[in-house]
């Protein structure tokens, strides 16, 4: 506790590396990106109808929307508007989602507080770290087989961590801090049976994001509280005792940066997708393969991963049309991720039924997210492509210009042309931002 504590309370007047500060900027980019477009999909669209009838003093933008509300409803919306769909950031081998939880609350309290781009910067990053360390330390598979959620339980802390530095937040109203956020923890991996992604983007966003502002607003406030929640009879640890390891939560503070290890995806789409995505991408460029041309397609992946996107009811968690749009269409866009047509369109549903998925053990021990993927043309040919570094992942990393690409697909349907790439450039430019309410103009929405 006290290592922690103290890492949190003194990480706002801790200066980052350039790679880690260029890195933490591609991913606040990247969740703009997704809160921007998640406002319009359906999980977005609740977040902000509620948001609406509970009023609150205007202190941060709800993204997406005319309203300003209170920083814990804006955290609310936001979280949820992050992980609206799978556009947001992931860290694999954490069992997390560090992007929708930690910078929906880190944006509120800098709305609140009129802070910058560097302390926000900075509070992202601390979010980062606290988010995958708890996720770890908590045994992360082992954890989520005892019915808990990784994703809500590293997401919460990550948020209530970036929260202490936005509110510059001493030692020991850290500690308090942290034991508000424990007393808050909750969440189970029943979020997989949500069909309409609206309650997963309130579990992996909303919650957490909302939760980590309430606790840094009242430890700002001098509630008082358990001084070590994570030692002693009845702890939090105690707790979670069977899976869990504590010390994984203090393991190489401020020598990894767990940012680092996040991934940026390259499509809109769901996490276990990507590296298919990539065989497929690699497979039409080498060998200029056609949908016309395709008998059949099998799709390798890990267990978990065939299981979570198999024949999904959402669009852009379903491997097989997600294959199908690639192949017709020779690439996928936000657009065509979320088109409800083309899971009506016959062509899709033919090119589908040659799909096949088949998950893998040897691909679930692999430290990275890999795909094999074999196409077997109309005329005998068999090609196949073995993915083991998707593009983005943190052995693959995407550059700016391809993070700003990303980027340009999601929001120049809403802001236009111009509004895009002025909020990009803002964002490669942040630590010259004093007040992060600058960004407001080009958070709210509606091409102008």
């Amino acid at each position: 506790m006290q290592k922690l504590a103290t890492y949190i309370a003194n990480a706002r007047r801790r200066a980052l590396p350039a790679a880690v500060t260029e890195r933490a900027k591609h991913h606040l980019l990247d969740t703009l990106a997704a809160m921007l477009s998640g406002a319009q999909l359906l999980p977005g669209r609740r977040a902000i109808e509620f948001i609406s009838t509970q009023g609150g003093v205007p202190e941060a933008t709800v993204i997406g929307s005319n309203i300003v509300t209170s920083a814990i409803n804006a955290a609310l919306a936001n979280g949820m508007h992050a992980h609206a769909d799978e556009t947001d950031d992931t860290y694999y081998l954490a069992l997390v989602h560090p992007g929708c939880g930690v910078v929906p609350a880190a944006l509120a309290l800098a709305e609140r507080e009129r802070a910058g781009g560097t302390a926000l910067l900075r509070a992202m990053v601390l979010g980062y770290d606290v988010c995958a360390r708890m996720s770890i330390a908590l045994g992360i598979e082992r954890f989520r087989e005892r019915g808990h959620s990784t994703h809500s339980f590293g997401h919460m802390f990550g948020a209530a961590a970036a929260s202490a530095a936005m509110m510059k937040l001493n030692v020991d109203q850290t500690r308090y801090l942290l034991s508000y956020t424990a007393q808050q923890a909750s969440g189970l991996s029943c979020w997989a049976r949500d069909i309409e992604h609206i309650e997963k983007a309130f579990d992996f966003g909303g919650m957490p994001a909302r939760n980590g502002v309430t606790a840094g607003l009242m430890a700002s406030m001098k509630f008082t509280g358990v001084e070590d929640v994570f030692d002693g009879d009845r702890s939090f640890f105690h707790a979670h005792g069977l899976t869990a390891d504590p010390k994984k939560l203090i393991h190489a503070l401020g020598k990894t940066y767990e940012i680092m290890n996040t991934s940026i995806k390259r499509w809109a789409v769901g996490y276990p997708i990507q590296a298919p995505l990539d065989a497929v991408m690699n497979l039409i460029e080498k060998h200029r393969i056609t949908a016309a041309e395709v008998d059949r397609v099998t799709i390798t992946i890990d267990d978990q991963g065939a299981r979570t996107v198999n024949q999904r009811t959402m669009a852009s968690i379903n491997i097989q049309h997600l294959v199908a749009v690639m192949l017709l269409d020779g690439d996928i866009s936000f657009a065509s991720a979320h088109d409800d047509r083309r899971v009506r369109d016959p062509r899709v549903l033919k090119l589908k039924e040659c799909i096949t998925l088949q998950g893998s053990a040897t691909l679930g021990r692999a430290k990275t997210t890999q795909a094999i993927v074999e196409i077997t043309t109309r005329d005998g040919r068999r090609v196949r492509h073995h993915t083991r570094a998707v593009r983005g992942t943190a052995a693959n990393p995407m550059p700016r210009a391809e993070v700003a690409a990303k980027a340009r697909d999601l929001l120049q349907p809403l802001l236009g042309n111009r509004r895009a790439q002025k909020l990009i450039d803002t964002v490669w430019q942040i630590e010259g931002v004093n007040d992060i309410r600058a960004l407001r103009p080009w958070l709210r929405g509606g091409a102008r």
